[in-house]
Order: C-alpha cells, then structure tokens, then sequence
C-alpha cells in the first residue's frame, strides 16, 4: 500500500512554503521535522529530501531552534551517507553559511544601534555563552536604562554567537568518526578554531579542544564500526595532524597555554602514530610554539632546548631546500636574517637557563623530585630528544654548530662575559649595556629577569674564589642593572638563601656587621665548594668559568691525584731505563697477544658455545619454574578469590538481613512516630514513651481512648449548644411576636409601590416595542414580494436536486439489493456445499470408527478364547498335581498313624479302614507338642490316645473312594507380620476357595462360597481366609493340631503343595455328614453366623 500523499517529500516542501507564504514558520518547521524524523522518509529518494532539508535548516537557523535542527540532521545523515555524501556536506554547509549569516547581520545592527561606538569592538565580554544571564547582569539592566556597547552585544549579537557555537558542535557530533565525512569534519573544525580567534572566545575554545581529543580517542575504541576512521591511514593522520597545529596556534594567539601544550601533547602522539614523517613547515611551527609555552611556564630549559631544535630544523630545511631534496612548499622559508635571529635566540635562551637549580631540596620531598623527573621524560619525549637536555650539553651543541658567529654582536658578548672571563668586580658594570639593548627589543626583553638569576649567580661564584669576607654594602654596589631592571638589596639577600638552601652558595649573612662570609671549610660537603658536582646545579664537572686559584677545599681534594701524576713525570724525567722497560714491556704483551689469538679465539667461541647452551638450560629452567610459580599463584589466586567471593557473598547477605532489618525497624519507628505526632497534635498526654518500646497496639489503644474521649467531649458539647440555642431562638420568637404587624404593614407598603412603578415601565416598554415593530413590519413589507419570488425559486432548484439525487440513492439501492442478493445465494451456496463436505467426512470417520470397533471386538474375542485354552490347560495341570499331592498326604498320614501306633503300643488299623478323629476340643490348647526321639507321652496324650482308640473300635471304617481326594489342612497362616509372596499366592480369598465356580453347594459351617466374609465366619478361619483348626472338621482338625514337624508345606515343593480348592472341597463334602456331639462347644461349632469363645471351644479338653 502506497504512503498517504501527504507524506511524500515534494508535498511536504509544498505544504511548507504555503505555510511559511501565510507567515506560519513555526507550523512549517513542526511539518518538516515529523517528515524528516519519520522512519518512511528512509525510504525517500535523496534528490526531493535534499530541498525538504535544505528549507528545515533554513526555518531552524532563522526560529533559533537548535535541538530541531540537530536531530534533524542526525536522521538524514543515517538516511544518506550510504547513497549521497555529498548531500549531507551541501546541507551541513548550508546550516553553518546561514548561522554564520544570521550573526554578521546581528553585528551590523548592533554597530547602527551604537555607531557613536568605535568600530573596531569585535567581540563581546560575555566570558561563557552558555551562562549569559547572571544575576549581577539583570540587575544592571534593570536598574540602569544607560545602553552601552556591552548591552547592544548581550542582547542582539550574543544571541547568535551562541546559536553559532552550538551549530559548530552539531556538526561536528553529526561528523565525528565516519571516515567518509572526515574532510568535512576537519573543514569544520578549522570554521569553529576561526570562530574562536575571531570572537575571543576562550571557553568555548577549551570545551572545542576538548571535544575534538574525545572524538579521537572514540574513533580509536570503536574502529570496527561502520565506516569508521581509521588512524592508520597517512591521509587520516595527516589531516588530524593539520587540525591540532591549527588548535595549537589558536590556542598561542589566545594565551590559553594550558591548552596549548595539551595540543603539543595531542600533535605528538598523532606523530608517534604516524608512519610518514610530518613535514618541516610543520615541526617549525610545533618547535616555535613550544618555545612560546616553555618561555610562559618558566620552563627555561626546555625553552632553550626548543630553540635549539628549532634552529637544527631551520639550519636542515635549508640544506635540504638547497641541495633539491625537499619541495619548497614542505619547508619554512628561511633567510640568512631568519637563521642569525634564531641563533641569537638559542645562545640567549641557553644563557638564560638558571646556574641555581630551580628544584625544591631533597630529604622529604623525593616523591616531588620523582614527578619532576617524570615530567622531564614527557617534555624530552615531546622535543624529541633521546635524553633530557643540561646547560652545559646546550652551549656544547651551539658551539659545535657555530652559532657564536651566527648571532648578534650583543649576544657574544654576553656570552663572553658570564661564561668565558672572569671579573667580580665588573661583571654587572659590563653586562648592563647588554641589558639595555637586549630590553629594547620586545622578544628578546623576555629574558632580562632570568639573566639578572645567571649574572648574580657568577657574581657570587667569582666573589668567593678572590674573598673570604666582604661588605654587604660593597655587593650591593657591584650588583648594579640599569634603571628599568634594577634590583633591591631584598632581592638580592632572597637570592642568596635560595642558593644557600639548594646548597649551589656557602654563604652566611652577618648583619651586625654588615659582611659576607663565604664558606672556607676544606671538609666542606656545601655544593658551591665543588662546581658541578650537585645532583640540583646546572653546572657540570667542565664547567667553563675562569678560576683565578683553586679552593682550599679543591686543593685538599685533589692532592693525592695531584702527587700520583707528578711523581710518575719525574719517574719519566729522571730513570730513562724505566722509558725503556715499559716499552719492551708493551712489545712483549703485542707479541703474547698476536701469537695465542688465533687460540684465544677458539676458546673463545667454544665458551661461548658454552654460554649460550648454559643461557639456553637457564632459560629453560627459569620458564618452567616461572610456569610453576605463574601456576601456584593461579592456583592460590583462584582460591583466595574463592574465599574471597564466599566471603563477600556472607557478609551481602549478612549486610541484607541487616538492611532489611534496619529497613523495617525504621519503617516502624517512622509510623510509631507518625502516629505519636497525631496524637500529641490531638491533645492527647502520652508522657515520657520510648519510641522502641512503644508498639502498634499500644498505639492503637491510645487512639481508640482519645476516639472515645473526642465523641464523649463532642457529644456533651452538643448538648448544650443545643440547649443553649433553643432557648435564644424561643427568646428572639417571644420579641418578634410583638413586632410583626408593623412589619407586614412596611412591606405591603413597599411591595405596593415597587408593583406600581413597575408596571408603568412595563407599559411603557410595550407601547415603545409596539411602535418599533409597527415601523419595522412596513419597511419589511417592501421586501416581502421579493423574498417570496426567491423562496420559490429556492425551493423549486432545491425540489429539482432533491428528486436527481433521491432517484440515484434508488439507483444505488437496487444496485446494493442486487448485490446483496447475489452475495446471499453465493454464500448460501458455499455453505451448502461446505455442509455436504462435512457430512461426507462425518460418515466416513464413523464407518472408519466402526471398523475399528468391530476389529477391536474380534480382537478381544479371540484373547479370551485364547485365555480360556489357557486357563483349561493350566486346570488340567493343577488337577494331576493335586492328586499327586493327595497320595503324598495318604502316605504321610499312614505314616504318622504307624509311628502314633508305635508310640501308644497298639495295633495299626487296616489301610483300607479311615481313622476317625476325636473332635478339635478335645485337644488340649497351646501349641502341638512335637513327636521327637526320646521324648515320652505325657498322661494326657495317653488318655487322648485310649480316646482315639476307643472312637475307632466303635465307627466302621470306611474306605475313602479314589476320585475324593482328602484334603491336607495347611497350618494357619500368621495374622500380623510379612507373608511370604507363595504363601499369599496359594491362598485362596476370603469367603471362597480357591477354584470353586459360583455354582457349588454352599457350605454351612463357612457360609458359603457366595455368603459375604464376616467377622463371625472369619474367627473360625484364618486372617488370610485359610480354616483355623478349631473351625475344621474333627478328622482335619485333629490331624492339623497332630501333624509332626518338617511334614507341612513349607518343607514341599511348589508342586506337591496342595491348593484350597481341594480342601474346600473336603469342607464341603465334610459337611453332609452330621458330626454332633453332646457338649456345647461342638454343637455351637455346627452353628454358623454365631461367635463362641476360646474358653467354650476348649471346655471338652
């Protein structure tokens, strides 16, 4: 979809002219700014956003909206600088053309409004555009209506000064670090140094610096960004090289010297980055403005160091000019006048230099002199020099270059006097010509008051070489300048105790007598007694001053040096045959050497062989304990940051808890002491309460008392005002009584004459409406005729209209119905089929479903055919294990009844005759007593045997039948406690054993396979559901309560185990034989459904 129209460049210009044609700039700018900072302008052509710029810069420049501008300018740099640089330059150009216009023309009307004012006033003294208004400013405008020069400039051409430095610092934020905008960027940057200098603009100039170092040192950090600056490139470096010599200039001509050598520092490291020297012209004017810089701070030793540099690139750019090296453009143009004042200026500087140094002393101020030292390096490094520069080293080099001859007459002089002859006495007499002429010149008069330290300092030098002691007065006389450079006796005593506390001077003041004492101390340590040889002189060990005779201190000093050279002359003079032996000696030595070199030197090679191999072993030795002790270190450094971070973790949370802590006590005491405040203001006397003790709910019932006592006050109050009331109110009634006949007798009076006077005005008022409406209805009824004509035909075109359009809304409707009805039956239609689609799709899921349904029940027919196959098969198993089980337990019992027999001494019954057992009570309770070897039957299991034998005389025995199969009762099962998995695997369920169908008889005794387990039934069985044995029938029972140990099942296999299936089966066929008995506990046994106790069911025993 196309954007709306008028989002379009060509009519947003349009919109804006028409705007600004209608003198609605500010609405024009606001249009403009929307279009040029909307996101659908990057997609423009740059060819129609160029003039929609070119007219918003224009509208910004001339409304002072700086802020609109630059955000502006910010949007179509992003826009275009990867399409058309050239654009942004033209607008950017545009931008700075206009302002810079914008402030000529303030100028020109600020120079009509004060033409009585000189002209040549440029500048304003406004020191910061951005703090114009002070408070010291307003009040002078307010109370002064004098309109100075000051004035006019603050009101008309400040202004647009500001709005013209902030146009430079747009575009130089808009320019910085894009390497495709760097020649604009320089460009511009040189526009706003002009500006500064034009404008005396300091401030402005520092915070410009400023700016400029920041955007070098960002296009260093973010190099790989999108066309970024790249300070490698020698086209880069060397227009960044042109900018800061120009800030370095700006900077000298507007005295701002700190500024000054930050430049120097900022051109000096450009160099070091630069891999193309920069060019002599250049480095002349880097040279010659540090001289300027060091010559302001005082600095002159590095002064003189730069006017030496400066005078070896002259003397270089001219032999290199000369010979057709270097262009001529390349380098500055130097004449024999320019290298004879440059000349002068080095031996001047040189001689300037202080001999005293100019440090503080040492002792507890070696920090300072390390950050002195320090400085020396950074000034060394930005002259160049490989080391720091001294007096002597100076005057050296200008010697060995002949700038003696080079220089000015007065300069030789000069320099003849303080460093070549010696002369006390006359030394200021002759130096003050030189003076003289050196003050007249404006550059060279600089250095009077650095000479006047040098010349006084040879004074004292020389003075105390001739004198041991002289008269102050006598040295102020010789310490004679000419009169604009004359010096005081203060000055000259001052100069004497520096010297003395830098320990160049030995001299003390006596001003009793008015003398000076140079020290004579042979064992004297003072510096001033050994020339050159303090760390804080200037003076060095050849030192170039005439001495008129040694010093006691020098003479004891050199003695010895002196006895050993004279005694080895006279040796010479006196024993020729020493000559000779020394030189037999030395053609000894020359022979030894030259025969064993060739020997010497193979030894040599071999250790050195030898070394490097031990270097190499060393080497490698120190890298491997290096990387062991690089390895502890990490090591420990990584567990004391462990600790360390534990440690810091501890104490944020201990510094938390305490936070929060803190935070919740303040919390509450600010609320105690909120509360607190409102009831004092309520009036409430709460007394002396500690506010840490003092808590919500006491708090809380001091407020509900003053609640209560505040309603108890109000409510009383109440009452008698109330009381109060009613009685005046009943008072003023009983007085007004009295009064109201009078009064209803003046108001009928008044309202009497108010309805009287009234409805004269009303008729007044009528009769005059009525004659104007009169008078109006006549001149209308001229019109009449005329309005009726019109109304007809009025309504006639409108009738005409009406019935045109009502026909084509008709037209239209028939259309809509039509269309309407179309769209109806095709939605119809569509549904219809889409109906029929979805039926479709619902009958086939369904037929799918029911396949799927009948598959699945096929599927589950067959499992379950399959698992009744199964459980037929595993039936059939388990019947042949069972009756395998059932002639095991027929042997077993056999065999149990032979061993009873054995035991009791009685005759075996036949196999075929079944044993009849004695019912369960009759057996004693406890546990069944174990048939072991050796152990003899008591008299109860004697009786209870006489009892069997006795019951089996009087029951016929019966043979059991071969299919029933008699069942072995399983020992009971443990009611608490683990029950093995094949215990509760064989086991059959409460209420019905295992394998029997629902359609088995029921079983009386137990209820039945179907009767529901019930607590009553489950005290004859077992917990798990197996028989008990005072629950089973006698014959079970008996045999249970009997059976020896080691025959039950734990000790049979799985397989001969037998299941409850066949002891249910006993049950139930045990239960069509009636087995009564006459006691009790055997009837109530019969009896199913009813409990009967332990001590019932064992009362037969």
């Amino acid at each position: 979809m196309p954007p709306p129209p008028n989002t379009k460049p060509e009519n947003v210009l349009k919109r804006a002219q028409e705007l600004i044609a209608v003198e609605q700039s500010l609405a024009a700018l606001t249009i403009l700014y929307e279009h040029v900072t909307s996101k659908r302008s990057r997609n423009s052509p740059i060819a129609s956003l160029e003039p929609v710029m070119i007219l918003f810069v224009e509208l910004c420049v001339d409304l002072k909206k700086g802020k609109l501008a630059k955000d502006g300018l910010y949007g179509y740099k992003n826009t275009a600088q990867n399409t058309n640089v050239g654009t942004i330059e033209l607008v950017l150009k545009r931008f700075i053309e206009l302002a810079e216009q914008k402030v000529t023309e303030a100028q020109a009307k600020a120079d009509e409004v004060q033409s009585s004012l000189e002209p040549n006033a440029t500048g304003t003294n406004v020191e910061d555009l951005e703090a114009i208004e002070t408070p010291e400013s307003i009040l002078l405008s307010t109370v002064s209506g004098e309109q100075s020069r000051d004035r006019t400039d603050r009101a008309i051409v400040t202004p647009w000064l500001k709005f013209l430095w902030e146009t430079y610092r747009t575009v130089l934020e808009i320019l910085k670090n894009n390497a495709r905008l760097e020649v604009m960027y320089q460009a511009t940057a040189l526009q706003a140094f002009q500006f500064c200098q034009k404008y005396i603009r300091k401030t402005e100039f520092r915070r410009l610096c400023e700016l400029l170092r920041n955007h070098v040192q960002n296009a260093a950090k973010y190099q790989s960004q999108m066309h970024a600056i790249n300070l490698s490139d020698p086209d880069t470096l060397q227009r960044h090289l042109d900018t800061r010599f120009q800030q370095l200039n700006v900077a000298v001509e507007l005295e701002l010297w700190q500024e000054a050598f930050r430049s120097v520092e900022d051109i000096h490291t450009l160099l070091s980055l630069s891999k193309r020297p920069a060019k002599n012209v250049m480095m002349a004017n880097y040279y010659e403005k540090l001289t300027r810089i060091f010559l302001v701070s005082e600095n002159y030793l590095f002064h003189a160091a730069a006017w030496s540099r400066y005078y070896n690139l002259l003397r270089q750019s001219a032999s290199t000019v000369a010979s057709g090296q270097s262009l001529k453009k390349d380098n500055p143009a130097v004449t024999e006048a320019d290298m004879s004042r440059a000349a002068s200026f080095v031996l001047l500087s040189a001689l300037s230099i202080p001999v005293i140094s100019t440090s503080r002393s040492r002792g507890a101020l070696v920090d300072i002199d390390e950050v002195r030292k320090n400085k020396n390096n950074r000034l060394t490094n930005l002259l160049g020099m490989s080391q720091a520069p001294t007096r002597a080293v100076l005057f050296k080099d200008a010697m060995s270059k002949g700038l003696l001859k080079r220089s000015k007459p007065e300069i030789r002089d000069l320099y003849q006097i303080l460093e070549v002859d010696f002369h006390p006495l006359s030394i200021c007499k002759k130096i003050s010509p030189i003076l003289t002429q050196i003050g007249s010149d404006p550059d060279m008069g600089k250095y009077v008051l650095p000479l006047q330290q040098v010349i006084l300092t040879r004074l004292f030098q020389q003075l105390s070489q001739v004198y041991e002691s002289v008269d102050l007065g006598f040295v102020h006389q010789l310490a004679q300048f000419p009169n604009p450079f004359q010096v005081t006796s203060s000055t000259i005593e001052k100069f004497i105790m520096n010297g003395c506390k830098k320990g160049d001077l030995a001299i003390r003041i006596d001003h009793a007598t008015g003398v000076l004492t140079f020290d004579s101390d042979v064992f004297s340590s003072a510096k001033a007694l050994h020339p050159g040889g303090g760390g804080g002189s200037a003076e060095t060990e050849t030192s170039s001053i005439q001495r008129l005779q040694r010093t006691p201190a020098e003479i004891v000093r050199s003695q010895l040096t002196r006895l050993a050279k004279t005694l080895y002359v006279t040796c010479q003079y006196v024993d020729p045959e020493h000559n000779a032996a020394c030189q037999q000696a030395k053609a000894a030595a020359l022979s030894r050497a030259h025969a064993g070199a060739g020997q010497e030197h193979q030894e040599t090679l071999a250790r050195r062989a030898i070394i490097e191999k031990k270097k190499e072993l060393a080497s490698d030795a120190l890298q491997k304990k290096q990387k062991e002790e690089e390895t502890r270190k990490r090591l420990l450094v990584q567990q004391r940051q462990e600790a360390e971070s534990l440690r810091l973790a501890e104490e944020h949370k201990e510094r938390e808890r305490k936070r929060l802590k803190d935070e919740q006590d303040r919390i509450r005491r600010e609320n105690n002491e909120k509360e607190l405040n409102d009831l004092i203001k309520k009036g409430i006397n709460i007394g002396d309460v500690d506010l840490d003790d003092l808590d919500s709910n006491r708090l809380r019932l001091l407020k509900i008392s003053q609640l209560e006592k505040e309603k108890n006050d109000l409510y009383k109050n109440l009452r008698v005002t109330g009381k109060r009331i009613d009685h005046l109110e009943r008072a003023f009634r009983k007085e007004e009584i009295k009064l109201l006949p009078k009064d209803y007798d003046a108001q009928r009076a008044r309202d009497i004459a108010s309805y009287e006077k009234l409805k004269e005005e009303t008729l007044r008022e009528s009769e005059r409406k009525h004659k104007e409406d009169v008078a109006l209805k006549h001149r209308l009824s001229r019109l009449l005729p005329v309005y009726e004509r019109f109304r007809s035909n009025l309504e006639e075109r409108r009738h005409e209209e009406f019935e045109r359009r009502r026909r084509n809304a008709d037209r239209e409707y028939q259309n809509a119905v039509e269309k309407r009805k179309r769209s109806e039956r095709e939605r119809k239609a569509r549904e219809q089929r889409e109906r029929e689609e979805a039926e479709k799709r619902a009958r086939e899921e369904e037929e799918r479903i029911a396949r799927e349904a009948e598959q699945k029940v096929a599927e589950e027919e067959e499992k379950k055919r399959k698992l009744a196959e199964l459980k037929a098969k595993r039936e059939a198993e388990r019947r042949g294990l069972d009756e395998k089980a059932a002639i095991q337990r027929k042997r077993e019992e056999e065999a149990e009844a032979k061993l009873a027999a054995k035991k009791a001494g009685t005759r075996l019954p036949e196999r075929s005759s079944a044993p009849i057992r004695n019912d369960s009570s009759d057996r004693q309770s406890g546990p069944p007593r174990l048939a072991l070897a050796g152990n003899k039957p008591t008299w109860r299991e004697r009786k209870a045997q006489k009892e069997a034998e006795a019951a089996g005389a009087q029951i016929p025995p019966s043979a059991p039948s071969s299919d029933v199969a008699i069942p072995e009762v399983l020992p009971p099962k443990k009611t608490t406690g683990y029950v093995p998995p094949a215990r509760r695997g064989d086991a059959a369920p409460r209420g019905r054993p295992d394998g029997e169908t629902s359609s088995a008889p029921r079983d009386e005794s137990l209820g039945g396979a179907d009767a529901p387990t019930r607590w009553r039934t489950r005290e004859h069985s077992g917990r798990d559901g197996s028989p008990s044995a005072d629950s089973l029938p006698p014959r079970f029972s008996d045999s249970l309560r009997r059976r020896p140990e080691g025959s039950g099942l734990r000790d049979q296999s799985p397989a001969e185990r037998p299941s409850f299936s066949k002891l249910g089966a006993g049950l139930q066929r045990d239960s069509s034989v009636p087995a009564r008995s006459d006691s009790p506990a055997t009837n109530a046994v019969s009896t199913p459904g009813k409990y009967i106790p332990v001590h019932l069911r064992n009362k037969g025993t």
